[in-house]
């Protein structure tokens, strides 16, 4: 009798024993996956990056019939927080009207950006700046303002896919070789390209936020 009591007390136990073990793995694995910010963890980017791109640039200006010519860019980012960077770039591109002009041209440029969502493996940008614009062999340089936006995509923890587009507005109506019209020359450029990711990590207040499994149950002390 006593035995068989013994018997059912400890089938109980192992059954008991067995189910929490069971049950605390599946949460361990729930936490883990609910803790992932991202596809590639918690750590994104770095604190600097090499940025690179290709596309085209179209003139906004007093002729008729503007082009989409060339247009290419590197340059150095370097992030001043979490979600703010400061992007130094020089751009090389041509710009054209149909028939009657077409002209290379560089600018350096440098932008304020700033990541939407810095921790996620997507997120929109915009960015704004100045920088100084300049002919090949600086026959005529010029001061100008730029604004844009942009999206970038990791495909791994360092390498990111972005497309992006900007505003670039001129303080001077002679670009384009023809003075008309009250308003200043401007031009667009649209580009794809890489941010290579190098250095320490990112800070990742995000993921500081979320409580971990040791810190959300936690043993209160018996003395």
């Amino acid at each position: 009798m006593s035995a068989t009591i013994f018997q059912r007390v400890f089938l109980v136990s192992v059954f008991f024993i067995s189910g929490s073990c069971v049950f605390a793995q599946k949460q361990d694995s729930l936490s883990s996956k609910s803790y992932k910010i991202s596809r590639f963890g918690n750590e994104l980017r770095g604190k600097n990056a090499l940025s690179l791109g290709v596309g085209t640039s179209v003139m906004n200006g007093d002729l008729a019939n503007p082009m989409f010519e060339i247009y290419s860019h590197i340059g150095y980012k370097r992030f001043l927080g979490s979600a703010v960077a400061i992007n130094f770039g020089y751009h090389k591109f041509n710009l054209a009207f149909e028939d009657v002009f077409n002209e290379g041209f560089m600018s350096f440029d440098i932008n304020l950006e700033w990541y939407i969502s810095p921790h996620r493996t997507f997120t929109p940008f915009i960015f704004a700046g100045g920088g100084y614009h300049a002919a090949n062999y600086f026959e005529t340089t010029e001061t100008k303002i730029q604004g844009g936006v942009g999206i970038e995509y990791l495909m791994t923890e360092r390498i990111g896919l972005k497309l992006f587009g900007d505003y670039n507005y001129m303080f001077t109506d002679e670009v384009d070789g023809l003075v008309f019209g009250d308003s200043d020359d401007a031009y667009w450029r649209i580009a794809i390209g890489l941010n290579i990711y190098f250095g320490n990590y990112l800070p990742n207040r995000l993921a500081d936020k979320i409580p971990t499994v040791i810190n959300s149950n936690q043993l209160a002390d018996d003395y």
